[in-house]
């Protein structure tokens, strides 16, 4: 299982679209493209924080682990 990003849910929640955070953390589109569709294999702590910051949210809201089973 593993790490697994909830970014759509947020903006899901939020109303937002991935626009909206590309616009508002200056992020390359690709990036939240990514993360959005919980493709990414690696992210930079500075990513992390931009979209905590615009979001408003925890990095605990933003990722989710878990255990194999």
């Amino acid at each position: 299982m593993g790490i697994h990003c909830k970014l759509s849910t947020i903006l899901g929640v939020k109303r937002l679209k991935m626009a909206d955070v590309v616009r508002g953390t200056g992020l390359a589109r690709d990036t939240v493209r990514n993360l959005y569709y919980d493709k990414t294999r690696r992210v930079d702590y500075e990513v992390l924080e931009k979209i905590c910051d615009y979001l408003d949210c925890s990095l605990e809201d933003l990722l989710e682990y878990k255990k194999d089973s």
